[in-house]
């Protein structure tokens, strides 16, 4: 059963309260609850508040309901989701660029940027192979094994790095030992790209670079991935400079000088 989000009532004005328990709504059925009594033992309230809540949600097309199967999230969802995705600077800046990388290299490209400990992805583009890399826009992604995560924390200093190396042993990780990985680091961060060597998951590659903003600081990085298949080491080297151009564009992009 999912946990019980937390709904901030406390102190409250009625009308947050109720916001807030519509948003807890969403939270938990995007955490796997379908049915009333899933979403009553999530919020804390009961089976009478949940379904008034519940039925305005799937009105006004945040949530939909159908009997056997119960609650999923909604259409509206999907279209708040792209108009944020489209409002994002970076996304908005990014994307012709990496379409063109996209064509030209024919491999599933991903932008993130960093939240909390975690590399969100806002777009991906599918590459042209004939495989699946098994990634959406929304997931997000360990820092510490991704290409992409790395490429975020390129400017940070050792300490933290050391921090991001830890969520991963303590999620069970299969990251090369501490010292490895921070002589990579230290690598990436001197070349200004950042790879992912089956560190995340078995067979997939990719070489990833940082998007910066107009004073420098890293605020995005994309990746191109593919299996071993397609990146062995040679190919991944060839990437790397290609990597660094295109970032390096949508950085100018951006407002960067550097």
């Amino acid at each position: 059963m999912p946990s019980k989000p937390s709904t901030g009532e406390t102190g409250a004005a009625p009308g947050s309260q109720t916001l807030l328990r519509g948003l807890a709504i969403l939270e938990a059925v995007a955490g796997g609850a379908r049915d009333l009594p899933a979403l009553s033992a999530a919020l804390g309230t009961t089976r009478s508040t949940t379904h008034r809540l519940a039925a305005a949600l799937v009105e006004r097309r945040y949530l939909t309901f159908a009997p056997r199967e119960g609650y999923g999230l909604g259409p509206k969802l999907l279209e708040l989701g792209f108009r944020a995705q489209q409002a994002a600077p970076v996304t908005r800046v990014a994307r012709p660029h990496l379409e063109r990388l996209s064509a030209e290299c024919g491999d599933t490209i991903h932008l993130g940027v960093l939240e909390g400990d975690w590399a969100l992805y806002l777009d991906k583009l599918p590459g042209r192979r004939r495989i699946e890399i098994s990634s959406r826009v929304g997931e997000r992604q360990p820092v510490w094994s991704t290409g992409l995560g790395k490429a975020l924390i390129l400017d940070l200093d050792e300490t933290r790095w050391r921090h991001f190396y830890r969520l991963g042993e303590a999620r069970g990780g299969h990251s090369p030992d501490l010292a490895t990985w921070l002589d990579r680091m230290r690598t990436y961060a001197a070349r200004g790209i950042a790879y992912d060597r089956e560190e995340n998951e078995p067979e997939v590659r990719c070489v990833a670079g940082p998007i910066r903003d107009a004073g420098g600081a890293i605020v995005a990085a994309f990746s191109v991935t593919s299996t071993v298949q397609y990146m062995d080491e040679a190919r991944m080297e060839a990437l790397a400079g290609t990597v660094r151009a295109v970032a390096g564009a949508i950085s100018r992009d951006l407002g960067w000088a550097g």
